[in-house]
């Protein structure tokens, strides 16, 4: 499944290329792509376990970028 998240509060571009390289390495993630120009996160993941992945997507942006938020 693919789908495509608007960012609010993404700072800098730094932080969007560690959180996209945080959540590539999250279990059932085939890929994920974050973009600071556009404040967009593109998430490929495993349909049976896609909620249980996107609450490890949002704890892990969390540690990155405390003031983001994922817009679903």
């Amino acid at each position: 499944m693919k789908k495509k998240f608007k960012l609010q509060d993404l700072d800098c571009a730094n932080c969007a290329a560690k959180m996209e390289d945080a959540i590539k390495k999250i279990d059932g993630v085939t890929n994920a792509s974050v973009s600071f120009m556009t404040q967009k996160m593109v998430i490929e993941a495993d349909d049976s376990r896609f909620d249980e992945i996107m609450k490890e997507v949002v704890a892990v942006c969390a540690k990155v970028e405390p003031d983001c938020q994922i817009l679903m």
